[in-house]
């Protein structure tokens, strides 16, 4: 579970400038880009939800057979606290009733290719060109003010709703936020990801450029037009 040192203090300034982050006072509005210790993430699955029957006693039901019977009803889950990071863009963040927040983790746990990496180059390429190709996630760089002890990442795959009202009660919970240049480069990967389409890159090849990539990428399925 993700651990995160700072401590809170309300009559805290500004900070120093981290690596790619900036630190605003408890007092500072919202904003896309904020990041957050200990926010709640819930955990469940549909086709076990505990529930308390008439006498008290928990038993577990498939959520076909509650949809289909029931207008609600209180479910035991479990809920345990990550960091996040705010994706609401900030003209919806004064007003609307909930937001939504990215969660991070460590960059190898988001990305398998980190597990197998240690020299600076190689992270150099990860972190820059893997950066471009892989759309799921966003590199955090360590920083001791910020509470990262290794390399993160936002995990644009895992979102958390929390009500507003309830984040502005919460604000000690920030322990930073994107820079200016880091935040341009959040936001275009965030609008990237979520208009994003799923296609083979092989499709528009003709039968002699498949199968030169075929051969250099592997296996894979000829669509029609590509079969001999």
């Amino acid at each position: 579970m993700l651990k995160i040192w700072l401590e809170f203090n309300p009559t805290l300034k500004n900070r120093e400038a981290g690596v790619i982050y900036d630190f605003p006072s408890i007092n500072e509005p919202l904003r896309q880009g904020d990041i957050f210790s200990s926010l709640p993430r819930i955990d469940f699955t549909l086709d076990a939800l505990p529930i308390q029957d008439d006498e008290g006693n928990f038993v577990h039901e498939r959520w076909q057979q509650l949809a289909a019977h029931t207008k609600g009803c209180n479910v035991l889950v479990s809920i345990r606290p990550v960091a996040a990071i705010l994706v609401t863009q900030d003209c919806d963040v004064i007003r609307a009733p909930d937001l939504t927040f990215c969660e991070i983790s460590r960059f190898v746990d988001v990305d398998s290719k980190a597990k197998q990496t240690t020299s600076p180059k190689s992270w150099m390429n990860i972190i820059t060109q893997h950066a471009r190709i892989n759309l799921k996630w966003f590199y955090l760089p360590p920083d001791a003010q910020i509470g990262f002890a290794e390399k993160m990442a936002v995990d644009f795959m895992i979102t958390i709703r929390v009500p507003r009202e309830d984040v502005e009660k919460l604000m000690y919970l920030r322990k930073g936020r994107l820079n200016k240049v880091a935040y341009d480069h959040f936001r275009e990967r965030l609008s990237e990801f979520f208009r994003r389409y799923a296609y083979d890159e092989w499709y528009s090849l003709n039968q002699e450029e498949f199968a030169a990539y075929r051969k250099d990428k592997g296996d894979v399925d000829p669509f029609p037009w590509q079969s001999s």
